[in-house]
């Protein structure tokens, strides 16, 4: 049966699958003006200067004839379809982002987005975490997703206080020891 009447997908050209974490279902997706700055450069990038070289390679390699074992046409298809899915994604994630800058902060001593915390866990070792937006986390370098469970047991404390963290190994308490902002 002809590929054209089936629902099928040969698995080059999987356009649903996200590069990062989907938004939690109702929730805004707020975003630090750092992280907000990185997602709108990368955007800038792939669009005025990785596409149209990409573009201009395909057409060079098109134009060289029989494009069924022309590496660079299919290589470059192919990169073709990486970067408009990576912009397709930009461009939707961009256009739902709240910035929110965590210098401007009213309650300084209480945790929000944007808050920089030290914490201490149950076996005593201290944990420095920064809440940041879905698209900005990075958990090696101490940069958390506000829906992160450790972000959500965090918020709205402060300083001295404990909290309650539920994990699958079970409840755990966490004293928390600073909360800063950038200025």
């Amino acid at each position: 049966m002809n590929k054209a009447f089936v629902k099928e997908s040969d698995g080059e050209d999987d356009d649903d699958v996200p590069a990062l974490p989907a938004l939690p279902k109702g929730t805004r997706n707020y975003m630090t003006p750092a992280g907000h700055t990185r997602l709108r450069d990368e955007w800038t990038q792939l669009m005025n200067v990785e596409r149209p070289s990409v573009v201009q390679i395909v057409s060079w390699a098109a134009s060289n004839g029989d494009r069924s074992e022309n590496g660079d046409y299919l290589y470059g298809k192919k990169r073709l379809r990486e970067i408009d899915r990576r912009l397709r994604f930009l461009t939707k994630r961009l256009e739902i982002a709240e910035v929110v800058d965590p210098a401007l902060q009213p309650n300084r001593d209480q945790v929000f987005f944007g808050a920089t915390v030290v914490y201490m866990d149950r076996a005593g070792d201290e944990h420095t975490v920064t809440i940041v937006g879905i698209d900005e986390a990075e958990p090696l370098q101490g940069r958390i997703s506000w829906v992160s469970p450790v972000a959500r047991a965090l918020t709205k404390a402060r300083e001295g206080e404990t909290v309650t963290l539920r994990t699958p190994a079970g409840i755990e308490e966490l004293e928390i020891l600073e909360v800063h902002y950038p200025d």
